[in-house]
């Protein structure tokens, strides 16, 4: 497995976990097309193959204060810098990864792109601009990639946690209360598991809920699974 950041610390944590034999870390910017273009052809260099993107790399809510869970801030108070940083890392940086991963996978005629969405009512929440809007663009996104590579052996899902997590987003300042209610990122690993098998072909173009999640046989049972987007206005 690759894995790639922009910042040293996350690099250098990531590879502590993963085990040297078995990840290499990169450092890589998926708002740059050299970059992740470099990614790519780092991945066939080291296995020979592509099978699975993970589009993972965000910018969440403390770039735009540290107090965003408790201080809201109104969409025009947010610095125009910022509010392009969050877009152009949630939603060009999985474009580009998925555009410059696209090909080996093609070739294979298997692949999964696997987008990090949230909830719904986050998309929506007040205070919660530029990233909401970010992630409401990468569930459009993953509805029209997931039918632009119809045919192809390549599936385009998102996963999100179901709630707010214990992440790097979460600022430190955050009152035990609060943290305390937080679920961990574990949550979001068998969903992925299931996503990256082949348990999960033909499954496209959905969001699949991670603490929801109930998988008992060959696919996820109860309501983890639905379309990605938003469901469409019923006459």
């Amino acid at each position: 497995m690759i894995t790639a950041a922009r910042e040293a610390q996350e690099i250098a944590t990531v590879a502590a976990e993963g085990g040297a034999e078995r990840m290499l870390a990169l450092a890589a910017d998926v708002t740059r097309e050299e970059d992740c273009a470099r990614v790519v052809e780092a991945t066939l260099s080291r296995f020979g193959r592509l099978d699975i993107l993970v589009n993972n790399a965000g910018r969440g809510m403390k770039y735009v204060s540290e107090r965003f869970l408790t201080e809201p801030t109104r969409f025009w108070e947010v610095r125009p810098d910022v509010f392009r940083m969050v877009i152009d890392t949630n939603v060009n940086g999985p474009f580009l990864m998925a555009r410059a991963a696209l090909g080996p996978m093609l070739r294979a005629r298997w692949g999964r792109i696997v987008n990090v969405s949230m909830n719904r009512e986050t998309m929506r929440r007040a205070g919660f601009s530029p990233y909401g809007p970010s992630k409401a663009a990468l569930e459009s996104e993953t509805a029209i990639w997931a039918q632009d590579l119809a045919g192809t052996g390549v599936t385009v899902n998102a996963v999100l946690p179901g709630g707010a997590t214990a992440t790097g987003m979460i600022p430190d300042s955050v009152s035990e209360r609060l943290r305390a209610a937080l679920l961990q990122p574990e949550v979001m690993v068998p969903p992925l598991l299931w996503l990256a098998s082949p348990k999960s072909d033909g499954v496209t173009g959905k969001r699949v809920i991670a603490n929801r999640w109930s998988d008992e046989g060959a696919a996820p049972s109860g309501n983890a699974v639905e379309d990605a987007g938003w469901t469409p206005a019923t006459a």
